[in-house]
Formats: structure tokens, C-alpha cells, sequence
């Protein structure tokens, strides 16, 4: 369901413990590390592929990974507080 995004076509999804990570043949396009108390520890996309909606299909696999409420370790830097308001909309 997440790869149904044409720049996600060619992409894999690798998962560690705590980290979701979406690669593709050459670079990564982004990663999450998060507790399984739906804490954000650290959000990353890649600014190639920023602005497509890869940060919330990130946010929604640890929500269905962690089934908790999903918040984000201070500090939380500009990019992420915009997230965070796109989140709330």
C-alpha cells in the first residue's frame, strides 16, 4: 500500500528494530527511528523527495507498528514543527 506512489515504484522498505528506512536503487528517500511508545525519536526524508507526503507514510507505518498515539522527542527542529502542523490539519 505504501509503494503505490510512482517515485516509490522501484523503492524497498527495510525494518530494523525501531527504524523503517525506504531505499532505492541508489539513495535513501527516508527513515524514521522510533520506541514502541510511538515516540519519534528522528525523521528524516531526503530533500530530493520532500513535499510528496514520505514523512506521514513514515509517521503511518510506526502508528501501526507501535498502535499508540505518535509523538515527537524534543527537541523538534523547524522542519519538523512544520510536519507537525501538516499532521494537524
Amino acid at each position: 500500500k505504501i509503494m503505490k506512489d510512482n517515485y516509490l515504484k522501484n523503492c524497498k522498505l527495510e525494518q530494523s528494530t525501531g527504524v523503517f528506512t525506504l531505499k532505492n536503487l541508489n539513495t535513501t528517500l527516508g527513515f524514521v527511528r522510533f520506541n514502541q511508545n510511538g515516540e519519534i525519536e528522528y525523521i528524516f526524508v531526503n530533500p530530493i523527495f520532500r513535499k510528496k507526503g514520505l514523512a506521514k507514510k513514515l509517521i503511518k507505518l510506526v502508528k501501526e507498528k507501535t498502535k499508540k498515539r505518535i509523538v515527537f522527542q524534543k527537541p523538534i527542529s523547524p522542519l519538523g514543527q512544520k510536519l507537525l502542523k501538516s499532521l494537524e490539519k
